[in-house]
C-alpha cells in the first residue's frame, strides 16, 4: 500500500502526493523556523507564500519535463531535462533569496539562503529523478 500497487494495479498517486506534500510543508516550516531564529522579521504564512510562489519555476519544469518523458528517453532528452530543471531551480531559489533576505541582517544572508537553496534542490531532485517505471 504504501508503494502505491493496489490489487488491480491502478495507480491513485496518493502516496506519491503525500510524501511530495510532506516534503514540501515539512521543508517551509524549517526554512521559516530557520528565518524567525536568525533574527528575521517575517511571519509563518508570509515565509510560506513566499516559498510557494517561487516555487512556479519548479513547476513549470515538471510540467515539461513530463511531456519529454513521453518519448523514448535517450542521453540528450535526459540532458535536456536537466538544464530545463536547473534553470528552474535557478530561477526559484533567486527569486526567494531576494524576498527572503531582506528580512535578514546583512551578516546573516548565508545562513538563511542555505536551507532555500536545500528545499528547491529537493524538489528539484524529486522532479529530474522521476522516471517510465
Amino acid at each position: 500500500m504504501l508503494q502505491g500497487n493496489s490489487a488491480d494495479n491502478v495507480s491513485d498517486g496518493g502516496p506519491e502526493f503525500a510524501e511530495v506534500f510532506v516534503i514540501y510543508w515539512v521543508g517551509a516550516i524549517i526554512v521559516t523556523l530557520n528565518t524567525k531564529l536568525l533574527g528575521g522579521n517575517i511571519s509563518f504564512f508570509q515565509s510560506i507564500c513566499v516559498l510557494g510562489y517561487c516555487a512556479l519555476p519548479l513547476t513549470i519544469s515538471l510540467i515539461v519535463c513530463r511531456i519529454i518523458l513521453i518519448s523514448e528517453q535517450n542521453t540528450v532528452l535526459f540532458a535536456i531535462r536537466c538544464v530545463v530543471v536547473l534553470l528552474a531551480f535557478g530561477w526559484s531559489t533567486f527569486a526567494s533569496t531576494a524576498f527572503l533576505s531582506e528580512s535578514h541582517l546583512p551578516k546573516r544572508k548565508a545562513l538563511a539562503v542555505y536551507p532555500v537553496f536545500l528545499f528547491y534542490f529537493i524538489i528539484s531532485w524529486l522532479i529530474i529523478s522521476h522516471t517510465h517505471r
